[in-house]
């Protein structure tokens, strides 16, 4: 299990030292930064906050876009809910730690021993890792200035591309992913940060059944 982890850890501590410098370099504080990295947990989330708010957007815009994109926790939370325990306690840090990658190794368990086994491994270790990354990151970003002329600002995108590439193999996944990526695209130039990513849900139209599927249901 802690072998199977170890790879997915190893990549949330460089995605969150690329989010510590990022954040940094946009003169958010350290302590900010750390915490929203601890009590937010969600480097999607937390990528696109800092981003719009970079790039001058609306507060409400980056709150708003954020949680958007973690409303994909709630059916997280239903597939998987008797995983984290039956003690308000554990329910609690069990529903903190769920994120994509201890979601995907719970449910790619056989039974439900192994996989409360591998929610919990693989949630402690990106909690762990993320954090120590963001750290690191927003240390190291203090001396470097700006990140990007170090490629860091693509570390999170590319990890998060890799995450999303086998689920694009399903073709209805991929229309969806490709018209959301065109409304952000083309709404981009015209629109305060932020507003375009929000946009880019409506994506989601590529997956309504055509009338003749329809019909054939």
């Amino acid at each position: 299990m802690i072998r199977n982890v170890s790879p997915i850890a190893l990549t949330a501590f460089v995605t969150g030292a690329s989010f510590g410098a990022i954040a940094v370099a946009a003169h958010i504080p350290i302590w900010l930064v750390c915490a929203m990295s601890l009590l937010v947990f969600a480097g999607g989330s937390q990528f696109m906050v800092v981003g719009i708010v970079a790039a001058g957007g609306s507060p409400i815009a980056a709150v708003f876009a954020g949680l958007l994109l973690n409303a994909r926790h709630l059916p997280f939370g239903l597939a998987i809910g008797d995983v984290l325990g039956e003690r308000l306690a554990t329910r609690v840090i069990g529903s903190h730690i769920l994120v994509d990658e201890s979601v995907a190794f719970a449910m790619a368990q056989g039974d439900r021993k192994r996989a409360k086994a591998a929610f919990w491994t693989c949630g402690l270790a990106l909690l762990l890792t993320w954090n120590s990354g963001t750290l690191v990151g927003a240390l190291i970003g203090q001396v470097i200035g700006d990140p990007n002329r170090f490629g860091m600002d693509a570390a999170f995108p590319a990890a998060m591309f890799a995450l999303v590439l086998p689920a694009l193999k399903d073709r209805v996944t991929l229309r969806v992913a490709l018209l959301g990526a065109a409304i952000a695209v083309a709404t981009t130039p015209f629109l305060p940060p932020g507003i375009p990513v929000v946009l880019a849900a409506l994506g989601v139209i590529a997956a309504l059944p055509t009338r003749k599927k329809a019909v054939t249901a």
